[in-house]
């Protein structure tokens, strides 16, 4: 299965394409969406929603793993990362691509097997996981690989529920 993931964000929208076979993920590519600071709100979110469906009509994912906002202290960043969240997912509306939402705790522990694991150790899991030597930067576009890891696991582990258990839904 080919996953886009997609840590959203004003500034920068990181994103990660990996491909989940059978034997584990395989990492295709990543990078991040930048918005310049000067410019207007509505702007800003155009851009990322055309880069967005460029992407995606470019790397043709199968579904597309989203993060989900928490914040508990800034209300206008949480509001502004919502705006450009709510822009991501409009893209994968737009190109009839299904979208899969992910909690940061729900991430962290699909990757390193601890709700509460620190940024560093998921980065660092997500470098190990897809084989490579180094931390994938920016920082938003390793979080974006998470979340596609996070949607290959949860694929497999409802595989593997359902071999186990026919009548079972998970």
């Amino acid at each position: 299965m080919r996953i886009l993931g997609i840590d959203p964000g004003l500034a920068a929208v990181g994103w990660g394409v990996i491909v989940y076979p059978k034997g584990g993920p395989d990492l295709v590519r990543w990078g991040q969406i930048k918005t310049p600071a000067g410019k207007p709100l509505s702007l800003r979110l155009r851009r990322i929603h055309e880069s967005l469906v460029e992407l995606i009509e470019k790397e043709r994912p199968e579904v597309v793993a989203v993060e989900q906002i928490f914040f508990a202290t800034n209300v206008k960043t949480a509001i502004t990362v919502a705006q450009a969240r709510g822009v991501a997912l409009l893209a994968a509306a737009e190109t009839d691509t299904p979208v899969a939402e992910y909690t940061p705790l729900q991430i962290k522990k699909a990757v390193t097997g601890r709700g509460n694991a620190g940024k560093a150790q998921v980065q660092k899991m997500v470098a190990t996981l897809l084989g490579l030597r180094e931390i994938p930067r920016p920082d938003h576009a390793a979080d974006a690989l998470a979340a596609a890891l996070c949607h290959g696991h949860t694929l497999k582990s409802d595989r593997l529920i359902r071999a186990a258990h026919p009548r079972a839904t998970p």
